[in-house]
């Protein structure tokens, strides 16, 4: 049997192995993709102005077009930013701001 006193300890090569082990984690959890949602503004409309909706129908929004909008993920904002036209045409943000709690989004 036995004697708890005998327990094993840890040696240096175990504590290396674990120390590596806990890198390789940490290098592979930053290739994990994550979505990032920009919320450029809200509509309320009636159930009515919603089934009006066609084709070529503007909805107006709660901002203006150069309103700052939000980067969250999982709702939580990381950032703020502008709307800014990417070189191939696409809508892209200019980060003007990072969110105090931003590395909390990821858990």
């Amino acid at each position: 049997m036995a004697n708890p006193e005998e327990a094993v300890q840890p040696t240096a090569e175990d504590d290396r192995r674990e120390s590596s082990n806990s890198n390789k984690y940490r290098r592979s959890i930053f290739n994990v993709p994550v979505t990032v949602t920009v919320s450029i503004g809200q509509a309320r409309l009636s159930v009515s102005e919603i089934l009006e909706l066609r084709p070529e129908s503007i909805v107006p929004l709660t901002s203006r077009i150069d309103d700052p909008v939000d980067l969250a993920i999982d709702n939580k904002i990381i950032a703020r930013g502008e709307l800014v036209e990417t070189e191939d045409g696409t809508l892209g943000v200019k980060i003007t701001e990072i969110a105090e709690q931003a590395s909390d989004a990821l858990g």
